[in-house]
């Protein structure tokens, strides 16, 4: 399988990339700044420069072509404000959809935020409503389009704790909790196995079920 990656410097992107190189597969990782090319090698990926928020969409569409899924694994992470939530967050994951339209990729797997479209929690600041708010916005357009074979995975709060392999996979709402970043990254890679599970959208926690199991009951 050939996978796309975008924000492939991010730590579940680079997860990801290691357990699709590992089991050979090709994949390319859409980074903005040189100096991270050395750590995508490192896990087994082929670095990219493009930076999504200011690439135009045949210029995204030309890295995705020929591949048999992308992934938009990008967000404006901590510390950006609320206007590059918008820009990241929402209007990257539009971009690359578009994109993944005009090069023939039908397979898209979005990683987006639990909660995602819903009002904030009482004492929320503002960036995180704006960061909620375009998760949501990206959700929708995805749900919206005929030609992409889309599937929204939507993670509890991430942890760096080593992988349990367990999960709980389940259309929302699942209630709150935790997950950790590898086991996010070994359902992406197992739901890119699994293209009957796709046009839903899915919360994800840590669990009781083996991962491939879970990825199975999809189906």
């Amino acid at each position: 399988m050939n996978v796309v990656i975008a924000g492939g410097h991010g730590q579940i992107a680079l997860r990801l990339a290691r357990l699709l190189a590992a089991r050979g597969d090709t994949v390319l990782s859409m980074i903005r700044n040189p100096a991270h090319e050395e750590d995508v090698r490192a896990a087994g990926a082929g670095p990219v420069l493009c930076d999504l928020e200011s690439a135009s969409v045949e210029e995204v569409a030309d890295v995705v072509s020929g591949a048999d899924a992308v992934v938009f694994a990008a967000g404006a992470g901590p510390g950006s404000g609320a206007a590059r939530k918008d820009t990241v967050d929402r209007a990257a994951s539009v971009l690359l959809a578009d994109a993944a339209e005009r090069a023939g990729v039908r397979d898209f797997v979005q990683i987006s935020a639990m909660g995602a479209g819903e009002p904030p929690a009482p004492g929320r600041d503002d960036v995180w409503a704006a960061y909620i708010r375009a998760k949501g916005e990206a959700e929708d357009d995805l749900r919206a389009r005929g030609a992409l074979d889309w599937l929204i995975l939507r993670p509890g709060r991430l942890t760096d704790d080593p992988g349990t392999g367990r999960v709980l996979l389940a259309e929302p709402p699942v209630g709150r909790g935790e997950v950790t970043r590898d086991d996010v990254a070994a359902v992406v890679a197992a739901v890119l196995d699994a293209p009957a599970a796709r046009r839903r959208t899915l919360d994800l926690l840590g669990g009781d079920t083996p991962v491939e199991a879970a990825v199975a009951a999809l189906s």
